[in-house]
Formats: structure tokens, sequence, C-alpha cells
């Protein structure tokens, strides 16, 4: 016999079971929408796995897309990342721009709920291992970006960026007044129709891919 919840006289009086992070949406929908993202992170993943030429010339075109679209001036502050399973590997550029007058953050995670801080990092600096054995700065100082490059699995043609499915930097851009100015980069054909967005999702700004894609969301041109 199936189950009909009209059988059971109504919705209880707390709404709570029907909260997902803190927002409205049904369970049913959270479930098939995670269902989903959870194939396309394995897809993804997988076609992530480049021989060494092939991720040379991929890094080299996600360099020449940032050199066009980040202006660098002294002080300015840009979030990068520690590349993990096969993210590509920025830190040749972060070294670069830190040369050049950039102050480069890396993410830290500061508890499982929480957004993530970032730290300032310098070539040379004192790593220590944080959470998932990454690589964080041993004695740098939070700070608050002017920009985040933030690592794509996956994208949607809304901007809407498919990561590795902790919620992290969602969390942290809900919660930075004034919101950095947010560029996703990642490899190509990661591009997706749709990610299906639930309500606590983020766009990105902008998007640079290795083949030499650079959009930008509507109300962000440059």
């Amino acid at each position: 016999m199936s189950h009909d919840p009209e059988d059971e006289g109504g919705d209880a009086p707390c709404f709570a079971h029907h909260l997902v992070g803190g927002h409205p949406v049904a369970p049913e929908t959270a479930r098939d929408v995670a269902r989903f993202r959870k194939g396309e992170r394995a897809r993804l993943l997988e076609a992530r796995k480049l021989s060494t030429p092939d991720r040379d010339a991929a890094l080299a075109g996600l360099r020449v897309g940032l050199e066009k679209r980040i202006r660098i001036t002294k002080g300015v502050r840009i979030a990068a990342y520690w590349p993990i399973r096969s993210e590509p590997d920025l830190r040749g550029w972060m070294k670069a721009v830190h040369s050049a007058g950039a102050q480069i953050l890396l993410p830290v995670v500061a508890g499982k709920s929480a957004p993530l801080e970032f730290h300032h990092w310098s070539p040379g600096c004192r790593m220590t291992r944080g959470v998932w054995n990454i690589p964080v700065p041993a004695d740098g100082a939070p700070d608050r970006p002017d920009i985040v490059i933030s690592p794509l699995l996956g994208v949607d043609h809304a901007f809407y960026r498919l990561g590795n499915g902790g919620g992290y930097y969602d969390r942290t851009l809900a919660a930075l007044d004034p919101r950095p100015h947010v560029i996703g980069v990642g490899l190509a054909g990661c591009m997706l129709p749709t990610i299906y967005p639930m309500p606590w999702d983020i766009p990105m700004d902008e998007i640079i891919l290795s083949d030499g894609t650079m959009r930008q969301r509507a109300g962000d041109r440059a």
C-alpha cells in the first residue's frame, strides 16, 4: 500500500522538519538534488584527471584568464586556495601576484558549520595541516578579501558553483559584508545546464575556464 501524506491529518505545529540548512525546502527535493550532485561530482572528478601536458596547458589558460580579468593593485586582498582533489594549481600565479603587491589569503575551516576564515599567506611562510589535512598558514592573521578565487568542480549557466559538497563557500559568501567579487576557475568541460540551485546557493560573479571561456553575470560587467 502506498504512503499518502494526506492521510496524516496535516502538518505538525512545528515546521522545522521542512527546513534544510535553515531554509524551507521539501525533503524530497533536497534528496533528489543531493543525488544528482553526487553523480555529477563523481563524473567531473574523473574528468579532471588530466595528463601532465594537458594539465600544464589548462593551467596556462587559466593564468592568462586571471591576468586579463584581475588588475593587481598594491594591497588588494585576493583569497585563493591550496589545491586538493586535482583542482587547478594556482600557486605559481599566487606567488607572482604577491610579488606584484597583492595580499594573498587562504581559506581556513574554523568550524564544521561556520563560515571560512581567510588568513594571510606569503611564499615560504610556515604552513600547518588544517581540516582534511589541507595546508593552511600557521601564523597568518585573518582578513576580509576583496576578491575570492573559488575552484569549480562544475558550474551552471546561472553561475552557480558545484564544489566538493561541504557548503563552506556559500556560507562564507552569505556572511561577508560587503561581499567580495567572486571568480570561479575551472577546467574546460565543467559547464552544466543547471545544478538545481537551492536557496542557500550563491552564484559566482564571473567564471574563467581553462579553454579561454570568460563570462560575467549580468550586472557585473567590468
